[in-house]
């Protein structure tokens, strides 16, 4: 089924002096009819439902050469038959009020805009929080049976490139999920499909509904937010400012020798614990009130693998790590350490909450503590086309609760030039969402460490 009602934005002007305008909305839906079956998210998916994960792809001119956007949308009819929980809308039980997803083919959303930069000028800017233009920010609700899980947003730059932003509500699946619907539409594109037909009864069975135990201690890692309904958005707690760091090898290698001076015997400390460490132990020293001596840690769940890689799960280990000592005097490699080996799964308790109250738990994860995401491993740069990776991609994370997130994401070979190697360095990024009055002094407190946005 294809559904294609297009229309322009009220505020669509032709001003090139905009960063981004000319916006078009329309919907696009699967090629083949579902029928009536409901996809039910499990109790750790409806512990994500209030945030939304941001992803944006930029494209050389040469990846998408002959890419309009009606050949884009023929691909999308083929590819949505794979993902048809995506193109649903939810409903609520009328037993208990639990959210599930009706597969009724209403579709993704996709908006067409345009911008007056180029794709340098784009990727080469230094408040990076731009990016967010390039990518829908819609939320769930208030009408739920009318919301898009999923928008799609392309924005043609003058210079011929092009950037494809996913806004992706969390609820669906972590970013290990969204990075693997995307690479399949990439072959699509590229006029390829996955090895396997579709399979509607692919969805698994509802998953943890009730809770098997009583809960023993409350996870740290969850918030409860007061009643949202149907509106799934998390109230901004105060301003909230984002900056990223783009860190060469080099910068990588001179801190982990920060880490190991006088300590030959310091075992090699992965990228992921040095930046969080670092970063956590700056946010305790500007932070007004108690250090956060209680973080979050999410990343991959190495111990529970999800076998069907186009299968949509939130399934990333989420943990804690307390410091029982003051975090602001401690060595970056003293909290490291603690990220790497002390990191408690608290993911049994998160479900167990969601599940004494499916219809009315609503809560966050994200900034409940300082939250540090792990995404190092998720394959963003796997959108090929016609060979050739992303030049960039970003990550946002909205719905954030007040004590921030840091995401650290894999970057490309060369960001600035016109490499498109398909080989990743050891670079990385990462990207602080903090409340805006701690930003100053935060790059003030990471430059002692090598580290400046």
């Amino acid at each position: 089924m294809v559904v294609c009602s297009t229309m322009k934005n009220s505020n669509d002007n032709n001003n090139e002096d905009n960063l981004v305008y000319g916006i078009r909305l329309s919907s696009v839906g699967s090629a083949t009819v579902t029928g009536n079956l409901v996809y039910e998210p499990n109790n750790m998916d409806l512990a994500m439902k209030v945030h939304y994960l941001r992803v944006v792809y930029f494209l050389d001119s040469q990846a998408i050469e002959g890419l309009i956007p009606f050949k884009l949308k023929e691909a999308i009819f083929a590819w949505l038959c794979y993902y048809y929980e995506s193109c649903g809308r939810f409903r609520r039980s009328e037993e208990d009020g639990r959210p599930f997803i009706k597969c009724n083919d209403c579709g993704v959303r996709f908006v067409e805009a345009k911008s007056s930069k180029t794709l340098d000028e784009w990727i080469q800017m230094e408040d990076t929080s731009s990016h967010r233009l390039l990518v829908a920010d819609n939320v769930l609700g208030p009408e739920l049976t009318f919301s898009p899980l999923v928008f799609l947003q392309i924005t043609s730059f003058k210079c011929g490139g092009l950037s494809l932003g996913l806004s992706w509500a969390h609820v669906l699946g972590d970013a290990f999920s969204a990075a693997n619907y995307m690479n399949t539409l990439a072959l699509f594109l590229n006029g390829l499909k996955p090895k396997f037909s579709p399979n509607l009864n692919k969805a698994p069975p509802p998953q943890n509904l009730k809770p098997k135990n009583p809960i023993n201690s409350e996870p740290s890692t969850l918030k409860i937010v007061g009643s949202l309904g149907n509106h799934w958005i998390m109230p901004l707690p105060c301003e909230m400012g984002t900056i990223s760091l783009h860190l060469k090898p080099t910068q990588l290698t001179q801190l982990q020798a920060k880490f190991s001076e006088n300590d030959s015997t310091l075992s090699p400390i992965q990228s992921f614990e040095m930046l969080s460490a670092v970063i956590w132990r700056a946010i305790a020293r500007i932070k007004d009130g108690p250090e956060p001596n209680i973080v979050t840690i999410i990343k991959k769940d190495a111990a529970s693998p999800i076998e069907d890689v186009m299968a949509l799960r939130n399934n990333q280990f989420v943990g804690s790590v307390k410091a029982d000592f003051s975090v602001g005097k401690a060595h970056p490699k003293v909290l490291a350490a603690l990220i790497q080996d002390k990191a408690k799964s608290e993911r049994d308790q998160i479900e167990e909450v969601v599940g004494q109250d499916p219809g009315g738990c609503d809560c966050i994860i994200y900034g409940s503590n300082l939250t540090f995401v792990n995404l190092e491993e998720v394959d963003f740069y796997g959108f090929e086309l016609k060979g050739l990776r992303p030049r960039f991609v970003n990550c946002f994370v909205d719905g954030v609760g007040g004590e921030g997130v840091v995401l650290v994401l894999p970057s490309p070979k060369d960001i600035n030039g016109k490499s498109n190697a398909k080989t990743l360095s050891g670079g990385r990024i990462a990207t602080i969402i903090l409340p805006k009055i701690y930003m100053m002094e935060l790059k003030k407190e990471l430059k002692e460490w090598g580290l400046s946005a």
